[in-house]
């Protein structure tokens, strides 16, 4: 059984690896192009398989990983969802989807629980629980925000270009961070922090630079 998990490990590591240095070059490249597409679904099939093997792997005797759990299900949520709301950009798509509210949603319920489970470990005296706490207020605000999107969608904005930014940084950070504290063993409070700020900086700036271009490229009256 336990060479069994190893391999599995591997796989994860292997895809994870993958993840992170296409993550890396989408980022360096011109948004749009398409050595940014093609390394943006590398990443998405890196992250995605990566996540979906540590989640399991996270619960099994002696491999028992909270972080690693919590971090596995917003990376998959982050890039199903950062994939979708690409196609809010066809002209054919006027508004939310079912499938698009079904992965919000899931997440919400998910998020919500995580929240009220973390509450409750914590008026038991377990500080440990905390984690539930932060991902599920996490997951929520995220939530909250896509139906926010879904209600006011218009083709008049690039909404659904900040709101793909966002969650594909969003999953670029949270596997940086997993790398980080489980890959490596680092779990100091700059190994938390430092990826979280240097992806917040960058996703501000693109969003600023997206309401820029939308406001030189609004009609004059």
């Amino acid at each position: 059984m336990e060479e069994t998990i190893k391999i599995f490990i591997y796989i994860h590591a292997f895809f994870g690896g993958l993840g992170l240095i296409t993550g890396m070059g989408s980022i360096m490249v011109k948004k749009g192009s398409k050595p940014h597409k093609k390394m943006g679904k590398l990443f998405s099939i890196g992250m995605i398989t990566s996540s979906l093997i540590s989640i399991p792997i996270s619960w099994l005797p002696n491999h028992e990983n909270i972080f690693l759990f919590l971090i596995g299900l917003f990376t998959v949520y982050l890039v199903i969802s950062g994939n979708q709301i690409l196609t809010f950009k066809s002209k054919s798509k006027l508004q939310a989807k079912p499938v698009d509210k079904i992965i919000s949603g899931s997440m919400l319920l998910i998020s919500a629980l995580m929240t009220l489970y973390g509450a409750y470990g914590i008026s038991s005296g377990n500080m440990g629980y905390m984690l539930f706490i932060f991902f599920g207020g996490f997951g929520l605000s995220l939530t909250i925000r896509d139906f926010v999107f879904y209600k006011n969608f218009t083709k008049t904005n690039n909404g659904w270009l900040s709101n793909h930014i966002g969650k594909m940084v969003g999953a670029f950070i949270a596997s940086i961070t997993a790398f980080i504290v489980a890959g490596l063993g680092i779990g100091n409070l700059i190994a938390w922090i430092v990826p979280s700020v240097l992806g917040t900086i960058y996703i501000i700036y693109w969003r600023r630079k997206l309401k820029t271009k939308a406001v030189v490229s609004l009609p004059k009256s």
